[in-house]
């Protein structure tokens, strides 16, 4: 009888000392940025050996893909609360894109999370599977007989074009409506968006308090890990 209640306590130690290396991370990439986190201070923040960080992540890339869930699926739904209820799904598409670009520029160190996200493999592969199915929902009226295949290769190319936009700050001569002015321009090109419907997500974006609307939805996001994952919300800074 022992030995078949032993394997439970072991299988609940792990599932702690997993949400331990999680939170320690999360809180590490957002206080000082996803690059500067070291192994080292993962295991001194979850107070576990580096081996189990080994043995249940690989390393902190693993960590980064969970981190990734949460964050795209938090701008997904803040993106189609926006607007009215008949938004045509293109402007969603825009506004979310458009929100992910302005997060990046409000906090160096989501900036720094989001490009390694889009440059680790494994998080890339849920971003462009994810992703994938909004763009056959969005632009197969553009693309007869594209299949979600067909669009997630699509979203290779979209997904390296965002990366490369994230990865440029904004200046005096770069500013964030240039910004979004040329990725909307270049991916809604790509996925064969007639020009005057691209026009009119550009106005659209543009009309809005883009700053205003990703400050809000950094501070839910922040908050939401914080509960999640216990943190002080006073060493996160906003």
């Amino acid at each position: 009888m022992d030995q078949i209640q032993r394997p439970y306590p072991v299988r609940e130690r792990s599932k702690n000392t997993r949400q331990k290396i999680i939170a320690a991370c999360v809180r590490l990439f957002l206080e000082q940025g996803y690059t500067a986190t070291t192994l080292m201070q993962i295991t001194k923040e979850a107070g576990v050996s580096v081996s189990s960080v080994q043995n249940l992540f690989g390393n902190k890339d693993g960590v980064l893909l969970e981190l990734a869930k949460i964050m795209f699926a938090n701008q997904f739904e803040a993106a189609n609360s926006i607007g009215k209820q008949e938004t045509k799904p293109l402007l969603v598409y825009a506004v979310e894109t458009s929100i992910q670009l302005t997060l990046t520029e409000l906090n160096e160190n989501l900036r720094d999370v989001y490009v390694a996200a889009y440059t680790n493999e494994a998080a890339t592969e849920y971003i462009n599977k994810q992703t994938a199915k909004e763009l056959h929902r969005i632009f197969s009226p553009y693309n007869p007989g594209f299949t979600e295949g067909d669009f997630y290769e699509c979203d290779i190319g979209s997904a390296g074009m965002m990366r490369g936009f994230m990865s440029r700050k904004c200046d005096q001569y770069f500013t964030l409506e240039k910004k979004l002015t040329r990725f909307l321009t270049m991916t809604l090109r790509s996925y064969n968006v007639p020009q005057a419907e691209i026009d009119e997500a550009i106005a659209f974006v543009l009309s809005l308090d883009i700053r205003g609307i990703s400050s809000a939805i950094m501070h839910k996001l922040f908050d939401l890990l914080a509960i999640q994952f216990h943190f002080e919300l006073s060493a996160i800074e906003k």
